[in-house]
């Protein structure tokens, strides 16, 4: 009952919050202009994420009494840094260098409280010991997710749609495993970021930038770890599949540069909404797709949990190959780049002849 109140709270506070730090983003001009690369017409606030951050704080204070973990103020230390961050980011487009930075620190502060990811438990009882890669695998995960998080802000609605899912599967897989830090600190994320949603839906009032997503990216970070650091199998899978959309596009948007030869830092217009976007969908309908696509993924790793090693192979396979097959045919690599669909192709043409 205590969380439940703690979640309203923050819900309604986000809500009321959001018109407030709208105005302040406008009055500090903290604002995004159109360019090519963007999707919206016209100047926009952003800074929305300080407002699910304050919400956090409030239901963090409230929910202290009853959840005392070591980690809670580390974990806000470092979301406090990421906020900063995302700040002067929205204010003043920091250079990613300095961004980066920003990351590691709060990354750092979180690693040094002892969220660390020591083992790996992979498939067929397979598990590897890290050793002295212990914090910089763990670093290299909070910082590719609070990216990852990141790369998906470009409509309306996305990233904190998105994240949402995200928080859902992994609070409710928590309570079932009994983790009762991870299941209060996503559900309070979780609230908070629905009450900014309200206004950041299509069409938005404003943007959460860079300090909401960059704050969604490490909380969920951190959140996957402590979620998951228990359990006996597939520990890193688990949440890899749970952030199966952030992950996936981050990985293809990766491949595009190698494959186009571009910096890996170069911004282009050939994300996973871009692609769904240039197929001829509309703004609602591609943010839409994406929250299924996510809702996916949060089934997946939902069963995997609960199958055994076989049934579990299965669903990783199904899960990789859908995931080809989406990226070939929106065409996030190129429009060419479609190794699956060929082979296919080849088969059929094969068995068609040999008929």
């Amino acid at each position: 009952m205590m969380l439940l109140i703690t979640a309203i709270v923050c819900f309604l506070a986000s809500v009321a919050l959001t018109p407030l730090v709208k105005k302040f983003a406008i009055y500090i001009g903290a604002v995004d202009k159109p360019n090519q690369r963007k999707v919206h017409q016209k100047v926009m606030p952003r800074l929305g994420g300080l407002a699910i951050f304050i919400s956090m704080v409030i239901g963090f204070a409230i929910a202290q009494p009853f959840d005392d973990d070591i980690a809670t103020w580390p974990i806000l230390l470092g979301a406090t840094i990421i906020v900063i961050t995302g700040v002067f980011d929205d204010r003043f487009e920091l250079s990613p260098k300095v961004k980066l930075l920003g990351q590691i620190l709060a990354a750092g502060v979180v690693i040094y409280a002892g969220v660390q990811v020591p083992i790996i438990n992979l498939p067929f009882g397979t598990t590897i010991n890290l050793g002295i890669f212990t914090i910089p695998f763990t670093l290299l995960w909070i910082v590719g997710v609070t990216n990852a998080i990141n790369l998906i802000d470009g409509l309306d609605g996305l990233a904190a749609g998105v994240s949402s899912i995200v928080l859902i599967t992994i609070s409710a897989m928590a309570m079932v495993m009994g983790n009762t830090f991870v299941v209060v600190m996503g559900t309070i994320l979780l609230a908070s970021t629905l009450g900014f949603l309200i206004y950041n839906f299509h069409p938005a009032k404003i943007f959460m930038g860079d300090t909401g997503a960059l704050l969604l990216g490490f909380m969920i970070s951190v959140f996957s770890i402590l979620g998951f650091k228990s359990i006996t199998v597939y520990s890193l899978i688990l949440p890899i599949i749970i952030l199966g959309v952030p992950i996936s596009d981050t990985l293809f948007a990766i491949i595009r540069r190698i494959v186009n030869k571009k910096p890996l830092s170069a911004p282009d217009k050939s994300h996973l909404h871009h692609c769904l976007l240039r197929l001829g969908f509309s703004h609602r309908q591609t943010v839409l797709i994406i929250y299924a696509m996510s809702a996916f993924f949060a089934i997946a790793a939902v069963m995997l949990s609960n199958s055994t090693l076989w049934g579990a192979t299965l669903i990783i396979a199904t899960v990789l190959l859908v995931t080809q097959l989406v990226a070939e045919r929106v065409g996030l690599v190129s429009e060419n780049y479609r190794p699956v669909h060929k082979l296919f192709r080849k088969i059929t043409a094969s068995s068609r002849r040999s008929a």
